[in-house]
């Protein structure tokens, strides 16, 4: 989940972070992703107004998140969660653990059975490409408290042909409240590497993992403070 461009993102924005799942033989279901300089962060977010149901589904969320931590944040909304999300990264002892939590977290938001009779009712039919349709519209309907506006678009599939499964994040709010890289990917992007589409790339190869720190990120700037080397790759990712 990163700081997303526009269909026509300006050139001094990295390629997209692909979100790819691990099932060869459905669709592939992506959150194209890139990470922007800090003064384009800094520049007005989306202004996605979140409604009722948003708000109930923050909340929701957040009690779950909480739960897996143990532990929550004085500070109200999107602040609050941010810290919980933070802690959840230092309570972890590594980046296994971490993605580990945040996907106990996600299975927790669904009723005990329906993720098992998604799997073996949705998940076959037309090799995947239902189930995949099916999540990129509920990412898109139900996810914009959390990533800001997003939409579904088209994805290319390896046999040429192509299917509206992907989900087209504008400015992605958790990195730009997060401020970074490490939360982003270690929180959002491996846990959420779903079972439709293509393997996702080994870690060694994998872009996402090796994008430098964002200049505003608090761990970044605390490095940068006593060190004379330039900050290279995220030290959480």
């Amino acid at each position: 989940m990163g700081v997303c461009g526009s269909p026509s993102r300006p050139p001094s924005i990295s390629p997209p972070l692909r979100l790819h799942g691990r099932n060869r033989r459905s669709p592939i279901f992506r959150v194209p992703c890139s990470s922007l300089p800090s003064h384009e962060i800094a520049a007005p977010k989306s202004d996605y107004k979140p409604g009722l149901l948003d708000d109930m589904l923050f909340m929701f969320f957040r009690k779950k998140m909480v739960e897996e931590v143990g532990w929550d944040s004085k500070k109200p909304g999107y602040d609050g969660l941010i810290e919980v999300a933070n802690r959840l990264m230092m309570k972890s002892k590594s980046i296994s653990e971490t993605e580990q939590s945040a996907v106990r977290v996600l299975q927790s938001l669904f009723p005990p059975l329906l993720l098992v009779l998604f799997k073996m009712l949705i998940a076959p039919v037309n090799e995947g490409k239902v189930a995949s349709m099916m999540l990129a519209r509920a990412t898109a309907i139900l996810c914009q408290w959390l990533m800001g506006q997003c939409s579904v678009n088209s994805i290319d599939l390896a046999d040429g042909s192509s299917c509206s499964s992907g989900v087209f994040v504008e400015r992605c709010k958790y990195l730009e409240e997060s401020k970074c890289l490490g939360v982003c990917v270690n929180t959002c992007k491996l846990p959420t590497q779903f079972n439709f589409g293509i393997l996702p790339p080994p870690a060694a190869s994998d872009k996402a993992l090796t994008e430098p720190c964002l200049s505003i990120c608090p761990s970044a700037s605390r490095r940068r403070d006593v060190s004379t080397d330039k900050v290279k790759q995220c030290p959480t990712v």
